[in-house]
Order: C-alpha cells, then structure tokens, then sequence
C-alpha cells in the first residue's frame, strides 16, 4: 500500500544529501528509515568529561612516579601520595596553627599559609577515580581508591580544615516523611444481612460497626 494512502505510516521530512557524482548513495532513503550520516554520537556529560580528565591524569603520575607504577601494583598508599601531590595546585588557604587566624572564618588580612586543594575537591576526585577504575576493568574488592586508608585520609584532611578554616563540615539531615493511613469503616451488620439473604439464612449475625481510624505513621 502506498505512504500517501497508508495512515499508520508516519512521514518524515527529506534529509538532504550533498554528493559529487550521481550514485545509489545519494538516494533519499525510503519512509522509516533513517540515514546513517544523521546520526552521531551523543556528547559525553559534564562529569563523564571531568572523570576522563582524571583518570588520565592518575596514569599519568604513575607513569612519572620515581620508580614508575603500573596500575596493577597501586595501593591505597599511591592514591594518598597522589592527593598530597595535588595540594600544589590548590586554591584553598589552609591555616597553620601558629597562625593568628587559625579557626577563623574570615580572616581580616592574608598570612603566609599554604594553599592546598579543599577537602571536598578531594572527595569528589576520589569518587570519580573509584569509578573509572572498575570502568576500565579493575575489580571492586582491589580497588585502591575505595582503600580504608584513603578513607581515613579524607576523614582527617575534613577534620583538620575544618579546624583550620572555622567551617564545620556537617552532613545535612535528610527530613523523615509521613505516612498517612487510613482504615475504612466497614458496616459487619450490613455485610451479614446480604449473607443472609443470599444464603437463605436467618437475620442473624455479627453486627457492629468498624469506625474510621487515622493513624500517622513516621518512616
């Protein structure tokens, strides 16, 4: 049956084609079919692109490490010493606890402190690189930035700029919803009249009456 006659085939618009010769390429295509030359690969996310970035740029440190690493022999260890190499390119002032504005949370004037790379960064690195490493084909239960002792480093590098700094780190409380539950009331006597009817029973029965009861219950 013809598209034009056809209600339940749905058209498309012509995709042009630009070719230089006249061939069976340049043909458009029939209805429901759609050209290879259209279709390109999705751009990757934002986060996608950042951990791409990071994972190269771990094997990149491994392969300039003094010896060189190879992946396979990274430990937690490795991942730490990377973190700390990264301070140099922090942007974040770090006070000393020789320094007058130690726990001060807007210092009135600048002080010779490192600057070192926040705590947060950090973690989200290490998110990032625990993921593209069981990606490219490492195992969860060897994964050296999923290691107890980065952990702890993260843990103590919080702790110790939130002291330096004077801004806690508090982890924000999720809201506990409600419930609502209701029982319907149910009329037995009713109930037990059509029985009776149905049946050929008596009048007899159960009778009495379920009210209605609210109950808020917190999850």
């Amino acid at each position: 049956m013809d598209s034009a006659t056809n209600p339940n085939i749905i058209k498309k618009d012509p995709v042009p084609v630009t070719v230089s010769a006249p061939s069976s390429t340049g043909i458009q295509q029939g209805v429901g079919e759609s050209p290879s030359s259209s279709t390109s690969p999705a751009a990757p996310s934002r986060y996608e692109s950042q951990k791409r970035r990071d994972w190269n740029t771990f094997l990149q440190y491994l392969k300039n490490h003094k010896p060189p690493l190879t992946l396979a022999r990274c430990s937690g260890a490795h991942v730490i010493e990377f973190l700390k190499y990264l301070d140099q390119f922090g942007k974040t002032k770090v006070h000393m606890t020789g320094c007058p504005y130690f726990g001060h949370p807007n210092p009135p004037g600048p002080c010779s402190c490192p600057l070192k790379q926040a705590w947060g960064s950090l973690d989200a690195l290490i998110g990032r690189l625990r993921a593209a490493y069981e990606e490219s084909g490492g195992r969860p239960e060897s994964n050296p930035f999923a290691a107890r002792a980065v952990r702890i480093y993260l843990r103590e590098v919080r702790e110790g700029q939130a002291r330096a700094r004077g801004i806690p780190y508090e982890k924000k409380k999720r809201k506990r919803p409600f419930v609502t539950t209701s029982a319907v009331g149910v009329n037995v006597s009713a109930v037990a009249a059509t029985q009776a009817v149905d049946y050929g029973g008596g009048s007899g029965g159960t009778a009495g009456n379920l009210g209605t009861a609210t109950t808020t219950t917190s999850l």
